[in-house]
């Protein structure tokens, strides 16, 4: 068995070249994307290195971590050398980093504004496959009541249920409430169905005198606000 079909593992690389070993001498900052995803696949394959096996993942990505982080476990398997095992290391790693963004701040019980409420909403709608749609419920004084997924769908859509909606924020006694779903392509464009069903869900809450304050559409790292475009 020549060299390049042995198991290539870190072990291999010239120390200055192994991801760990650079990490803790140099610092995290000074590593590469492809060398941080390194660390958490620990090995390669036969013909790889795990920088290399690494370096084409991303490359697939087009080396957007946005992307990266979409993968799931089975899209993660597909590649020579990733198991399950170490599928799941890379899933739970960015979910950690995802749970995370609900914590930079201070909770706020307050929403004040559109980004009070991107910065909550984020961290359930960031970086998903498929679409998914929440609501914020409010009380008079526009603090958090409740927050709470309402459907979960494809990659095209998710169907809403306006009476589910409403039901809910009568039994909390909310007076307003803000909706938000992601888009999994990243694009924030408001499609005619965005738009067509915040004005059924709007027209329904104020049957009962509650107050639509906004709608959320969640891209990568980004967000489009109906209230703030001046199209609610």
């Amino acid at each position: 068995m020549n060299a390049l079909e042995q198991r290539i593992t870190l072990k291999f690389l010239a120390e200055a070249d192994r991801p760990r070993e650079k990490m803790a001498n140099k610092g995290r900052a000074y590593l590469s994307d492809a060398e941080l995803l390194a660390i958490l696949l620990g090995s390669g394959n036969k013909k790889e290195t795990a920088v290399q096996l690494a370096q084409r993942i991303l490359s697939d990505q087009e080396n957007n971590i946005n992307k990266l982080a979409k993968l799931d476990i089975n899209a993660l398997k597909k590649y020579n050398g990733v198991g399950e095992a170490k599928a799941i290391h890379i899933v739970a790693a960015f979910e950690l980093g995802r749970r995370r963004i609900g914590l930079d701040t201070d909770p706020i019980q307050k929403i004040q504004s559109s980004k009070n409420a991107y910065d909550i909403l984020k961290k359930y709608l960031s970086d998903l496959p498929h679409e998914e749609f929440y609501v914020l419920y409010l009380n008079r004084a526009n603090q958090i009541i409740k927050e709470e997924s309402i459907s979960k769908g494809g990659v095209s859509g998710t169907v809403v249920d306006i009476k589910i909606i409403c039901k809910k924020a009568l039994e909390l006694y909310a007076t307003g409430i803000i909706m938000a779903h992601n888009h999994p392509s990243g694009q924030l464009q408001p499609s005619s169905e965005d738009k067509h069903i915040t004005k059924k869900i709007k027209e329904a809450l104020t049957l009962f005198e509650i107050q639509l304050l906004d709608h959320l559409i969640i891209g990568d790292q980004n967000y489009l606000s109906f209230n703030d475009e001046g199209i609610l």
